[in-house]
């Protein structure tokens, strides 16, 4: 098969779908791969270290589309690649589909085979292929959080951590997820007063066996939400329901409510973010205020450490990649239940329900669309 790696467009974005080590172990399987010029500059992956792999370099995105039975990219596709994808051809990347009604018509109207990172799953019921940019992401909502807290940032002028004397700040984190428990891990890290607010009762438990009492653990109610973010200095959105729309946990008369230069930084915004508030931002203006509350809302944070992502998120996706190349997509996704899950539309139909319900769309089940 012919795996193609155009440069990611979106604002800011170095990650690139594949790295070297990914190419070669793709060639040495018997594929060719055909990467973008520049795709992973911003990283130091070079056109030449592509090339010793046994990658063939195209001067533009419209050559990999037009020559690729596969596309293996890291963010969803922009409009403009849309239009370049064609009947049959695969898509293997995160889409996050359900905020995203232009995005999923414009895949609809390709006719691609349109396989999600973020809805594989594994036998575990876990998200294996969203874990590694959760963990990243969930570490990063610390650092921006701190730095958002800095006065010149418009935030409360406070230290995460304090000084002896003065007390740490307090970090709410909504979700005990895999982003959640990074947060915790980081925030914990850096001396503040954590609370973690999750509805599952055995996640809880767990985390409370983790961190022991370094860690407050809170079961989420509508009034423990608004009493613990109200009296937060920094909370981070970390709730994910697969393949569909975050739910608004923070509404937006508790932000008005919350003091000036309260920090929030959504890490759901990908799938439209769990603060009512909250509209994506770029890592060029990541920003916002609404009611003297900062809003950090950046909808592709782990880009902001693209060489770390890259390679995290290749050594979860690499085997798939592998299967699909060898197997071809239905008999790869016929032999894999779990990657069958990360099929999201297919042949013009959606194939994933939470994506056709998030738009009032109908859908099929993957079955039909591989024809078993």
């Amino acid at each position: 098969m012919l795996v193609g790696v155009p440069k990611e467009i979106k604002t800011k974005e170095f990650r690139v779908g594949l790295t070297p080590t990914s190419v070669r172990e793709l060639v040495h399987n018997g594929h060719q791969v055909l990467v973008e010029t520049g795709a992973g500059d911003g990283i130091g992956f070079s056109d030449t270290v592509y090339s010793d792999a046994g990658a063939g370099i195209a001067g533009t995105a419209a050559e990999v589309f037009e020559k690729s039975e596969m596309i293996v990219k890291v963010k969803e596709p922009q409009p403009q690649e849309c239009r370049m994808l064609r009947e049959d051809q695969i898509l293997f990347t995160f889409l996050h589909l359900a905020p995203d009604l232009t995005q999923t018509q414009g895949l609809i109207d390709s006719g691609c085979i349109a396989i999600a990172y973020e809805t594989v799953t594994d036998r575990h019921g876990r998200l294996p292929l969203l874990a590694p940019m959760s963990e990243v992401a969930g570490r990063m909502s610390v650092q921006v959080g701190a730095h958002c807290l800095e006065k010149e940032q418009q935030g409360k002028g406070v230290l995460l951590g304090g000084v002896p004397g003065v007390n740490p700040a307090k970090v709410v984190i909504l979700g005990g997820g895999v982003s959640g428990m990074n947060a915790a891990r980081m925030a914990m890290g850096m001396s503040a007063d954590v609370t973690v607010v999750d509805k599952s009762l055995e996640r809880l438990n767990e985390l409370d066996t983790i961190f022991d009492s370094r860690l407050n653990t809170v079961y989420s109610t509508v009034d423990a939400i608004e009493a613990h973010c109200l009296d937060a200095d920094l909370v981070i959105g970390c709730v994910l329901i697969p393949g569909a729309a975050a739910p608004k946990l923070v509404t937006r008369d508790m932000i008005a409510a919350m003091e000036a230069g309260t920090v929030l930084v959504d890490v759901a915004i990908d799938q439209g973010g769990c603060f009512e508030t909250s509209r994506a931002t770029t890592h060029d203006n990541p920003t916002f205020m609404v009611d003297d509350v900062v809003h950090y809302c950046v909808a592709n944070m782990p880009g902001a450490v693209a060489r770390t992502s890259t390679q995290a998120l290749n050594n979860a996706t690499l085997p798939f990649t592998l299967a699909l190349a060898n197997k071809g997509w239905k008999r790869a996704l016929a032999e894999n239940e779990h990657l069958m899950e990360g099929l999201n539309v297919a042949h013009g139909k959606i194939t994933y329900a939470a994506v056709a319900d998030a738009h009032g769309l109908d859908s099929i089940r993957p079955q039909e669309a591989i024809g078993i």
